[in-house]
């Protein structure tokens, strides 16, 4: 009785401390296909019991350059930009900026104790499928704290992350390439219903004649007994 109970307190004692640890600010999904439009949600929960969450800031990885955001009501958006050192080529225009920051502002009551926020953006990812990026996030709250989610993901802070996986055309190959070898099944199995009829042919002939030597038989081995008979 007493091992349970010690049990079930460490157990406890285990979840008490691992629970605030699962309320990062993080990025949902948190895998999304490479080179593609997507919608990734920066989720901010609150896990302070007496302060408010007023600002979030987002710091992004290099590769980014569009971006647009889902209005929130009480809140602000700014999105700021880095000059880049060589401009980039995308979509055939030339870019001289990336995004570099998005920054989560409200003049009211913010994120309050047990609740959270999802902030949506919609964004271009990068073409580079099995990479996993990293986006630094600053969560300010109301009392003055700024916890800092710049950690590896073994951190008590870890920053969020997300997995680029191949993209959508890459994974329809795997349709094509189905869809070209169905002609290619079809062209066998017809090959294979030419070579059946020849087969089927001498099978049914070779039925006949086994028929017809039997009647024979029977017939001969009527005749004979008639003959003893008589």
């Amino acid at each position: 009785m007493r091992k349970c109970i010690a049990l079930a307190a460490a157990v406890a004692g285990l979840l008490g401390v691992a629970s605030p640890a699962m309320a990062h600010v993080t990025l949902q999904p948190t895998e999304v296909p490479a080179d593609g439009f997507t919608r990734l949600n920066v989720r901010v929960p609150n896990e302070r019991d007496e302060a408010n969450t007023t600002k979030v800031r987002v710091q992004f990885p290099s590769g980014f350059y569009f971006i647009s955001y889902e209005p929130v009501e009480g809140w602000n958006v700014a999105v700021k930009n880095r000059k880049l050192k060589k401009p980039a080529e995308v979509f055939g225009e030339k870019i001289s900026e990336e995004v570099d920051e998005v920054e989560l502002t409200t003049s009211g009551a913010g994120i309050a104790p047990g609740q959270f926020r999802d902030f949506g953006l919609s964004l271009k990812m990068p073409n580079e499928p099995g990479k996993t990026l990293t986006f630094k996030a600053l969560q300010t709250y109301s009392n003055g704290e700024v916890v800092r989610w710049i950690g590896p993901p073994d951190a008590e802070e870890p920053a969020p992350q997300v997995t680029l996986s191949a993209g959508e055309e890459a994974a329809g190959g795997g349709h094509a390439a189905d869809t070209a070898a169905a002609p290619a099944a079809e062209e066998a199995d017809d090959d294979g219903e030419d070579d059946d009829g020849p087969s089927t042919g001498l099978v049914i002939a070779a039925l006949i004649l086994g028929a017809l030597g039997l009647a024979t038989g029977v017939a001969g081995l009527m005749a004979a007994r008639r003959a003893r008979t008589g």
